[in-house]
């Protein structure tokens, strides 16, 4: 299949979903190198925008992705990827999900989840780029 990536200036949106809670871990970009090296590698790779270049997810902090399975969406421009998460959370600061906070009614964000690892322990004195 061929992924329409023009969309978005050579990317498509990924989005990131436990294959056995269907909760909702991560949302990042792929470019076609990515996509391709997910596919054959069969871990979750995204394309870094602040970095430039291919993020294999979980290589610092050992936190993969086994991707499960790989849907479409009905204008090719976006991916569902339904993963096994590999460690202690997906998220860089320390949560299971990316998707940790929601607004109350006044739009104001509460955490809603614990936090499941210590990003310092993981990552050290690394900058956020490099997580």
């Amino acid at each position: 299949m061929k992924l329409d990536y023009d969309k978005l200036g050579g990317l498509v949106p990924a989005i990131v979903q436990d294959q056995g809670t269907g909760q909702v871990l991560m949302m990042a970009f792929m470019n076609p190198e990515a996509f391709q090296e997910t596919l054959g590698s069969g871990l979750a790779v995204f394309y870094s925008r602040s970095r430039k270049r291919l993020w294999r997810k979980g290589e610092q902090s050992g936190h993969r992705l086994l991707v499960r399975e790989i849907k479409v969406d009905c204008d090719a421009d976006a991916v569902l990827l339904r993963v096994e998460a590999q460690g202690g959370g997906t998220c860089h600061e320390g949560y299971r999900s990316c998707f940790f906070r929601r607004l109350d009614p006044d739009g104001r964000p509460e955490v809603v989840e614990p936090p499941t690892f210590d990003p310092a322990a993981v990552y050290g004195a690394a900058e956020e780029e490099d997580r």
